[in-house]
């Protein structure tokens, strides 16, 4: 099939960023990525993934570890893994 469609869209340099470094760590040029993700759409018949509105406990969650409000980090799963078996 000819690639001869053209996609303009314009999003946030930062989303951009991150998107295409996610890319890149996949293998996939953005190219590649928009074309997986059309795929996707047309063997769904509709978007590829449930679209929802977080609930307030799930709102609450993302806004503590946005800020880093009683996130606990480790330095490796095993860590994580060694902490939960002791609890």
């Amino acid at each position: 099939m000819a690639k001869t469609g053209t996609i303009r869209a314009r999003v946030a340099p930062e989303l951009k960023e991150e998107a295409e470094r996610i890319f890149e760590t996949l293998g996939l040029s953005p190219t590649e990525a928009i074309t997986v993700f059309y795929k996707q759409v047309t063997l769904h018949h509709g978007l590829p993934f449930a679209l929802k509105v977080p609930n307030a406990e799930t709102r609450a969650a993302i806004a503590d570890a946005e800020t880093g409000h009683d996130v606990t980090r480790h330095a490796s799963a095993a860590e994580l893994i060694a902490e939960a078996d002791d609890a």
